[in-house]
């Protein structure tokens, strides 16, 4: 009997001893689950018993310079998600049918995603209310309440499709900005997102009693362009015809700006592309070996397809850059206008041993004043300058013009100039730099350079975006114009002009005269690359001459037509863009 109580004593201390330990264990479990791990089991139950859905914001418009035209908008559309928990076993495939049927999709997989173990699934987005509309009443027909959500979203339509569409760029099916204004402005216009919160059971199930709570979206600020709309049309009308007429095989590319406030009034690139279709070929060229191209090949293809040329591509200038060394000549006092018989052409000049031809050698100007040699295109004069300027003045004035960076203009994936080192730069280089050739510049830094002569010798930024709109608060905030300082004084910039505008009336830009209205203006042409045979054809004008609001270049690559590869041959019509442009910004 006292062995049997002894017994009993020590299974119950055991017992104690063993149940204290585990109630030590449990507490310090607790302890661990409560104050080490309590925030991350808190967030995930949160998680698993909401489900929260987003709601995109409308992107914000672009506008062009009237702030009346609209260039890229956000129309009304939903998108439908199911919570495949809610729904019920026996609705599941009817259920799919009807998501097939309705947006086109296919069954199987569409089935797959109303089975699926997950809280929420998404079945379509950026569907237009007529057919929302139409999914609507099949559920209230068939008496289905739960597990199918319809929420508002948005999607991006470009009215005018290609028009500016290397500037204005394009969305992905997020809103996100992928390229151009879209994506170089994407904090602006995009918005805040809004959500759905709707709490659930540990499962998915709805709990009784428990609505949603809606939080709306914010929608995006507006921007206006500096781009006119009419303006930009007709750019791209006359650049498309001037590409095919003379059938460029690289394209071509326009710049127009307003030289005292650097508003850019139109910038195009042909060929275009349609910005509601962004991934798709753009010439029937491209769409008949689209299907035979790797992703890879496909990819290289869009990417080209959506350069900006203006900004992104760099060319030598060729002889449109002779206005800058005659700027600096002028400035430098090194000569004058109309000195007569000041300089000769004998078709060539020696260059540390190296003969540089004048592109006419075979019949050579003969004797020239600076107004001369600017309308007859003549290498050996400026060459001469730039030897009476050498290499440390005449890279001043390259900084000074803006050619030595970038123009900082607000698009994305602007290139700067290649230009050989000031150290490294001997004779000869400083003598193709003075002509045009053996450097790189973009379109817009040589636009930026002669806007500065157009605007009389002081610099401004080019802006091509005027102001943000906050369609909430109606508050604008303007894009100020952004002076960079004086280049070279105002008589000489009026010297410039002067000869510029006997370039147009007598020499090599003649065929840009338009009767009663008076232009200035140089043409240039450069090899693309070394060797290549291949050509680039520009022309830059001013106009009108006496108040200058306009400078436009018109580049062309590789132009292989009849009229050749001079850019005299085929000024006249870029011109007509500076006549039609005229009556519109007067």
């Amino acid at each position: 009997m006292i062995a049997t109580n002894i017994g009993r004593k020590r299974r119950m201390k055991n017992l104690l001893y063993v149940s204290s330990i585990i109630c030590i264990l449990l507490l310090g479990r607790i302890g661990w689950i409560q104050f080490v791990q309590g925030e991350e089991l808190e967030a995930k139950a949160y998680q698993q018993q909401t489900l929260d859905r987003n709601i995109n914001p409308k992107r914000g418009t672009i506008w062009d310079s009237t702030g009346k035209t609209a260039l890229a908008v956000s129309s009304n559309v939903e998108t439908v998600s199911v919570n495949p928990m809610n729904i019920k076993e026996e609705d599941k495939e009817k259920l799919a049918t009807a998501f097939s049927n309705i947006f086109g999709l296919d069954y199987e997989s569409t089935l797959k995603k109303v089975k699926k173990k997950s809280s929420i699934e998404t079945i379509v987005k950026k569907q237009e209310k007529e057919k929302t509309d139409e999914l609507r009443k099949w559920l209230q027909d068939n008496n289905i309440t739960t597990g199918v959500n319809i929420d508002e979203d948005t999607k991006r339509y470009y009215p005018y499709n290609t028009l500016a569409s290397q500037v204005i760029g394009f969305c992905g099916t997020d809103n996100q900005g992928l390229d151009g204004l879209e994506a170089k402005f994407d904090d602006v216009l995009k918005g805040t997102m809004g959500r759905i919160e709707k709490v659930t059971d540990a499962v998915g199930g709805d709990i009784e009693n428990e609505g949603e709570k809606y939080v709306p979206a914010v929608d995006g600020k507006g921007i206006v362009l500096s781009i006119d709309m009419t303006i930009q049309s007709i750019a791209e009308k006359y650049l498309k015809q001037a590409c095919i007429d003379n059938e460029c095989t690289g394209g071509g590319n326009l710049v127009m700006m307003d030289p005292k406030t650097g508003d850019i009034l139109a910038m195009a690139t042909y060929p275009d592309y349609n910005l509601n279709e962004p991934f798709e070929p753009n010439t029937e060229e491209l769409k008949a070996i689209w299907d035979t191209l790797s992703s890879e090949e496909r990819t290289k293809e869009l990417q080209q397809i959506w350069r900006n040329r203006a900004i992104t591509d760099t060319y030598e200038p060729g002889s449109t850059f002779k206005l800058i060394t005659a700027s600096a000549a002028l400035e430098e006092g090194i000569t004058d206008t109309d000195n007569e018989g000041e300089f000769t052409c004998t078709g060539g000049i020696e260059v540390a041993g190296v003969r540089i031809r004048c592109w006419r050698y075979y019949r050579p100007h003969g004797a020239e004043s600076l107004r001369d040699a600017l309308m007859n295109s003549c290498n050996p004069v400026f060459i001469g300058l730039g030897q009476k300027l050498g290499v440390e003045t005449y890279f001043r004035y390259l900084e000074k013009f803006g050619l030595l960076g970038i123009t900082g203009v607000d698009l994305p994936g602007e290139a700067g100039s290649i230009f050989i080192a000031k150290n490294k730069a001997g004779p000869i280089e400083l003598a193709t730099i003075s002509f045009g050739q053996r450097f790189k510049i973009t379109p817009l830094q040589l636009v930026q350079a002669v806007s500065t002569i157009a605007n009389g010798g002081e610099a401004v930024k080019p802006r091509i975006v005027k102001q943000i709109i906050n369609n909430e608060t109606g508050e604008i905030e303007e894009i100020p114009v952004e002076n960079k300082g004086r280049v070279i004084s105002e008589e000489t910039a009026n010297k410039v002009l002067s000869m510029m505008e006997s370039v147009v009336s007598e020499g090599t830009g003649k065929n840009a005269k338009v009767q009663g209205y008076r232009i200035g203006g140089k043409t240039g042409t450069s090899e693309d690359g070394v060797n290549t045979n291949k050509y680039v054809t520009s022309f830059i004008g001013v106009a009108p001459i006496e108040d200058p609001q306009v400078v436009m270049l018109v580049t062309l690559y590789n132009p292989t037509g009849e009229g050749g590869h001079q850019g005299g041959e085929w000024v006249i019509l870029s011109l007509h863009h500076t006549k039609h442009s005229k009556s519109l910004i007067a």
